[in-house]
């Protein structure tokens, strides 16, 4: 209201310049993120049973992989005797179309170990593949792709947004988005109390800077558990 008051008597040469061009709002505090818990995410893969993404919404939990890093892995990017996988590509929707390209950055592009709970989610996708390729036959395109449309070609990924958006309704979790998969991995690890640069070097973030501005919320919690740590240790607990 200010300004433009002020923008009105610079145009009547009422002052000799609007001051107000100058002033900058205050910034806006960040909105901090509802966190999955261990029992919502335990509603969520029930409701993804038997589902044709179940393994790819599993392995966004399991990783913390980005959507467009799961749409661009490649069964030569998976390693599952050896319990791992590395991100060397992503798929992005560009003016052209879907393409393949590199991660954005260096700390982007990473290896990343597998639990049991995420090479059981490949080992399936393998099995449910291999169906379907069978199925498709002759149009099958061979790219390698782990998560493919039915014949082989790269998934569309507002089509993945918009399935995860329905099983989440059926898991009674309407608040939740599929990029929040990746938020409740940082925070399931954070809070078993896993060094936050681990948790970057597994996020890809390009500097601990970032994962403690968007986890710093999980960190108070850490450091209570850590005096509860030394009570413990030394002997001292309920003498406070």
């Amino acid at each position: 209201m200010l300004r433009v008051a002020l923008a009105d008597a610079e145009r009547m040469d009422l002052v000799p310049r609007n001051v107000a061009k100058a002033a900058k709002p205050p910034a806006l505090g960040r909105t901090e993120r509802r966190a999955l818990t261990p029992e919502e995410a335990k509603s969520l893969l029930s409701a993804l049973t038997g589902d044709r993404l179940e393994s790819l919404f599993i392995l966004a939990l399991a990783t913390g992989l980005r959507r467009a890093e799961l749409l661009g892995l490649r069964w030569s990017d998976v390693d599952l005797p050896g319990k791992a996988l590395f991100v060397r590509q992503t798929l992005q929707r560009t003016d052209h179309g879907l393409v393949f390209v590199p991660p954005k950055t260096h700390r982007s592009a990473r290896p990343l170990p597998l639990s049991a709970l995420a090479v059981r989610a490949l080992e399936a996708q393998r099995v449910r593949q291999a169906k379907e390729r069978l199925a498709a036959g002759e149009v099958w395109s061979d790219l390698g792709l782990v998560f493919a449309s039915t014949i082989g070609t790269a998934m569309e990924p507002r089509n993945v947004k918009r399935r995860f958006e329905q099983l989440r309704v059926a898991a009674g979790l309407d608040w939740l988005h599929l990029h929040d998969l990746r938020h409740a991995f940082a925070t399931f690890l954070l809070d078993q109390g896993e060094e936050l640069r681990t948790v970057m070097e597994l996020l890809g973030h390009s500097t601990i800077r970032m994962t403690a501005d968007t986890y710093g919320h999980v960190l108070p919690a850490r450091a209570r558990q850590a005096a509860s740590a030394i009570d413990r240790i030394l002997g001292q607990e309920g003498t406070a």
